[in-house]
């Protein structure tokens, strides 16, 4: 009985360890890009010379909680009053965000991108998965209307944990136009689940790092759930989601877009995994997006 007591209490242990260093290793951000790495892989899918060409202004913003982030505006070459902020995923940063920035710009609106925190130019700190990154997304909201007093639409474009946060800040009844949602999920902790299978290890381990992570960040996983911002919410979403995504599965998408209370469509890119669409099939996501924004915003392309 003693070594049946000794040999729970080692599982107890090893599993409690093991939950520990998923969590920090998680939500430290300890594997981010660089941004040098980042540009260079941007550059070796697509060419980038449209946006070292073009006119760009560097600035900062201060979050509720007093974290500072690093922004960059992309002005349109004709004027326009339309405004795109886009959100890029986990582990990178704002060049991530360029892949999708040219769509917008051809479509006659001016592009914001930024770092989530603890990312690319920002001081290190821990990812929450959308509870304090919905805070900072509500920051450059509200900046970029204070900032740019001639904006009369702006729109949101997120990819993965920045789509995740983009449907997460809706909750905050936001003034924004409209939102592109690209392989977000509708709840962490499928995610999660995916993701702990692939370290072969069982399912239940997610709940043992949720209390885990409650107890060293102050966050349970059970609180990322960006589905809970779309009861009442009214803005028009885009969902975009590859076919063969398998972290982020494509019913993450479906599931929000029966969530929402107002206008939403859901747009599978076939072959295409977890925030490839836009590569996957550029011509079909450009179409798509752009037929959109002629249907929220009819002048848009124009």
């Amino acid at each position: 009985m003693l070594y049946v007591g000794i040999a729970l209490l080692i599982l107890l242990v090893f599993m409690i360890g093991i939950s520990v260093y998923l969590v920090i290793y998680a939500m430290k951000n300890m594997h981010h890009h660089s941004l040098e790495d980042s540009r260079a892989w941007q550059e070796h899918h697509y060419d980038l010379s449209w946006y070292d060409s073009m006119e760009k202004t560097d600035y900062t913003v201060t979050c509720g909680d007093g974290y500072i982030l690093h922004a960059q505006f992309l002005p349109n070459p004709v004027p326009t009053d339309r405004y795109i902020l886009i959100t890029h995923g986990f582990t990178d940063n704002h060049y991530g965000s360029l892949k999708y920035a040219r769509i917008y710009l051809d479509n006659g609106y001016n592009v914001i991108i930024y770092d989530l925190r603890g990312h690319g130019m920002n001081s290190k700190t821990i990812t929450t998965f959308t509870i304090l990154e919905r805070e900072d997304l509500y920051a450059m909201i509200l900046d970029s209307r204070r900032r740019y007093p001639d904006m009369k639409v702006l729109g949101l474009h997120g990819e993965s944990l920045g789509a995740g946060t983009t449907v997460a800040v809706l909750k905050k009844k936001p003034p924004v136009d409209f939102a592109v949602v690209d392989c977000g999920f509708y709840d962490m902790v499928p995610v999660f689940e995916v993701a702990i299978r692939s370290y072969h290890l069982p399912v239940f381990m997610v709940k043992v790092a949720s209390m885990c992570a409650k107890v060293i960040y102050g966050y349970s996983f059970r609180q990322m759930r960006p589905i809970e911002a779309l009861a009442d919410n009214q803005i028009p979403l885009l969902f975009m989601h590859g076919s063969c995504d398998e972290l982020v599965a494509p019913e993450h998408s479906r599931k929000m877009s029966k969530a929402t209370a107002g206008y939403s469509e859901v747009h599978m890119i076939p072959n295409a995994g977890h925030a490839d669409a836009v590569f996957t099939d550029p011509e079909m996501y450009r179409i798509i997006v752009t037929d959109f924004l002629r249907k929220i915003v009819p002048d848009s392309g124009k």
